[in-house]
């Protein structure tokens, strides 16, 4: 009897942390990675001309990394880019292109495993994101190595927190 009213409080605490993060919008998310404690954090787009800006942060040597989210036009995704130490102003495509980490499609994944786009501004945040292939492309990046990040996350990162 002990142990089904353990599994009780256990399954009533566990929903009672999950409307808080569930009601979080997804501008304001915050999500983890925890094989290198690497964090992806939400910001409002505003006037960016993208639907979502965010950044990679990896604790072990503070390194972080801009991202935006843009829909793309024919079949609409949301197609996200991931850049490290891109210079300001007017950049060109070869300057772009030497300073882009990752681009790929951003999806979210529901608690059962279903997969589906990133919800927009405004929209209850996503429980998890999958980054396609996005620890391949950092490993091959200019944010990797000497002083960049030496251990390779996962393509997946579930929500831990939101900014308030």
């Amino acid at each position: 009897m002990r142990l089904s009213r353990f599994k009780l409080a256990l399954c009533l605490a566990a929903a009672s942390t999950s409307p808080t993060l569930a009601a979080c919008p997804q501008e304001l998310a915050i999500y983890s990675e925890q094989e290198v404690s690497a964090s992806l954090e939400f910001t409002p787009a505003g006037d960016t001309g993208s639907s979502h800006t965010f950044k990679i942060k990896f604790a072990e040597n503070s390194v972080v990394l801009d991202g935006v989210v843009l829909w793309t036009e024919d079949v609409a995704r949301p197609m996200g880019i991931v850049m490290h130490k891109c210079p300001d102003g007017d950049v060109t495509g070869p300057e772009l292109d030497a300073c882009t980490v990752w681009q790929g499609v951003v999806y979210a994944v529901d608690g059962q495993g279903n997969i589906g786009l990133l919800p927009p501004e405004g929209a209850a945040a996503a429980e998890h994101l999958l980054l396609p292939d996005f620890a391949p492309a950092l490993r091959q990046s200019s944010a990797y190595g000497v002083s960049g990040v030496s251990k390779m996350p996962w393509d997946a990162f579930k929500m831990s927190g939101c900014q308030e």
